[in-house]
């Protein structure tokens, strides 16, 4: 039993015998046997990871990315999401080794294929997706085409710089039949862009 992985008091406790006789016996034994303690270390389970307060604040931060962003935290866009992303890393290879903590597999199961590297063409589908429902929020707020230039507001600029993307890479031919399918339906006249005095139209960054 002892050398199962069985403490020494388990052991009395399922024997009826006292822990002292255990104890001697394995004490003799291990005189006898050089391999018995260490065969016993071998056979104990896993310590249970610990839950650190800068793990469950990583662990929190992610859940509240993906929520906002649509996606996971990758390297190199800023020292925060660099931090998430390798921390991150280091849990698939904890789910990988089967020791990642129940605590964050929970939590991050939540998340779909977060076991899984993505790549960056994942990431920039998803950054697409998020860039299109944000415009969609914007124009169905009642605001006009966002600019991407002569603007003090930080999220009108960002869409504004998406959008103005959008059209240069439509005048290109570089935008997929699939991209601009989606931006036909979710919000016509992206194209066009703001409406000049007169009934001109320009594009989100002329104003």
């Amino acid at each position: 039993m002892y050398r199962s992985g069985i403490p020494a008091c388990k052991i009395a406790l399922v024997t009826g015998v006292a822990l002292a006789t255990i104890r001697y016996h394995l004490g003799v034994a291990a005189k006898q046997d050089r391999d018995l303690r260490a065969e016993h270390q071998a056979a104990l389970p896993p310590p249970a990871p610990r839950i650190t307060a800068v793990g469950q604040r990583n662990l929190d931060d992610i859940l509240a990315f993906h929520e906002a962003e649509g996606r996971l935290p990758v390297h190199g866009r800023s020292k925060r999401e660099s931090t998430l992303a390798e921390w991150l890393t280091r849990q698939r290879k904890d789910s990988a080794a089967g020791t990642l903590s129940p605590t964050y597999a929970k939590a991050l199961d939540t998340i779909p294929g977060w076991r899984d590297n993505p790549t960056k063409r994942d990431t920039d589908a998803a950054r697409w997706k998020q860039r299109l429902a944000e415009v969609t929020a914007w124009r169905a707020a009642g605001n006009d085409w966002p600019r991407h230039q002569k603007t003090d507001n930080q999220e009108e600029r960002t869409l504004g710089v998406w959008l103005h993307t959008q059209r240069i890479d439509h005048r290109a031919g570089k935008l997929t039949d699939a991209k601009e399918k989606q931006l036909n339906k979710v919000i016509p006249g992206w194209r066009q862009g703001r409406v000049r005095r007169g009934g001109n139209s320009y594009g989100s960054g002329r104003l």
